[in-house]
């Protein structure tokens, strides 16, 4: 494979099997699948989603939201709470055309919309963000906020477009069982969150949740209309560890070059270390520590028991995982080889690079770009 290390590798045939199951699964749930693009930041990517039926994107940031936009990508879903020093830039993408939604998940936070759009004379499109798992922010379902969240804005001029809610504490499970109870949470409290401003006479046509866990193990949806996962498209160890997918399924991986050995430790080096895989360590809490990042031949197949188990800068250590120096694996792997590594998070490793190389498996390849920034 004649590419230049690290490099970033799609493997094109995994993720159109990726996407392809997920967006086939939700259809049969007979919601939207509206896709979280901060996973592959790229075009490309995205436009593989829409073509397979995804409605919409998710987005974390403003940038993603501006890029994508200009892409021809109109309906946007901006899924972090927006801090006030952001809404001069979100307003100037909605004056551009950009259906752009905000999330709330606080009287501060709908007051501030709802300032700037009596400033602005502009109708906000507005979600509020509810807490279904403590995992990270939003209201609770429950809470007499959510209902006074709904009136400021509705008082002042914003739509309520709905609620939204993301269980990620769906990474932590690792049993069927485990994650259905979690997706059926998840969809219950967010429905409630809904049925509870709707009997306070505010409007909520929409009920969005979603992570890649629970969206795959959710076994009915009703009262949602749509879902939002990210990492499906190209999955990762921390969700095989979950049991969502298989190392097989996994589509994005570091393409990297043998440059030296340490045969009495059993170590080969490679030229991608954590500036290459990121230091995302997901794994290590998980049933399988895969340390940086699972080793694969150069054609993408998984050898059983090496990973990457340490990284500087720019040197990886591939040895066995079971901790054993084995001199073989140094035979194995002379200087030059190439070899692919797995990553932990799909997120942080892609964020390493400025673009993907989309390859097919006859090793054809070509350049995808992908954005940085915020």
């Amino acid at each position: 494979m004649d590419i230049e290390t690290p490099a970033a590798l799609i493997d094109r045939r995994r993720m159109e099997g990726n996407i392809a199951r997920m967006q086939g699964h939700l259809s049969s749930l007979g919601v939207r699948l509206r896709p979280h693009v901060k996973t592959s930041k790229c075009i490309e990517v995205a436009r593989a989603q829409q073509a397979a039926g995804a409605v919409g994107i998710t987005v974390s940031t403003l940038k993603e939201a501006e890029q994508f936009f200009a892409a021809g990508f109109a309906d946007v879903l901006y899924a972090v709470c927006i801090a006030p020093d952001k809404l001069d830039r979100a307003l100037a993408l909605i004056r551009k055309g950009c259906a752009l939604t905000l999330l709330v998940d606080s009287v501060a936070a709908a007051e501030a919309v709802v300032a700037k759009g009596k400033a602005a004379n502009q109708k906000f499109q507005v979600m509020i963000e509810i807490d279904s798992d403590g995992h990270r922010s939003g209201v609770q379902p429950e809470a007499p906020e959510l209902i006074e969240i709904g009136r400021v804005l509705q008082a002042g001029g914003a739509t309520v477009k709905g609620v939204l809610t993301h269980a990620g504490s769906s990474y932590d499970l690792d049993t069927p069982a485990a994650l259905q109870a979690l997706a059926e949470q998840e969809r219950a409290l967010c429905v409630r969150a809904a049925e509870r401003l709707r009997a306070a006479g505010i409007a909520c046509p929409e009920v969005s949740i979603g992570s890649t866990p629970t969206a795959i193990a959710a076994q009915h949806l009703e009262g949602v209309t749509e879902v939002r996962a990210g990492v499906y498209v190209f999955f990762d160890l921390v969700m095989s560890n979950v049991g969502v997918c298989t190392p097989q399924d996994v589509a994005l991986s570091v393409l990297t070059e043998v440059i030296g050995h340490q045969p009495e430790k059993g170590w080969v080096i490679v030229d991608a270390g954590w500036m290459a895989m990121s230091r995302d360590r997901g794994t290590q809490r998980q049933k399988i520590d895969y340390g940086y990042g699972a080793v694969c031949d150069v054609s993408g197949n998984m050898i059983d028991g090496l990973i990457v188990s340490g990284a500087n800068q720019e040197h990886g250590i591939v040895s066995r995982r079971d901790g054993a120096a084995d001199a073989g694996v140094v035979e194995r792997f002379p200087i030059g080889t190439k070899l692919r590594i797995l990553p932990n998070h799909a997120c942080a490793t892609g964020a390493q690079y400025p673009a993907y190389v989309a390859v097919t498996p006859d090793g054809d390849g070509i350049t995808w770009p992908r954005f940085q920034g915020w």
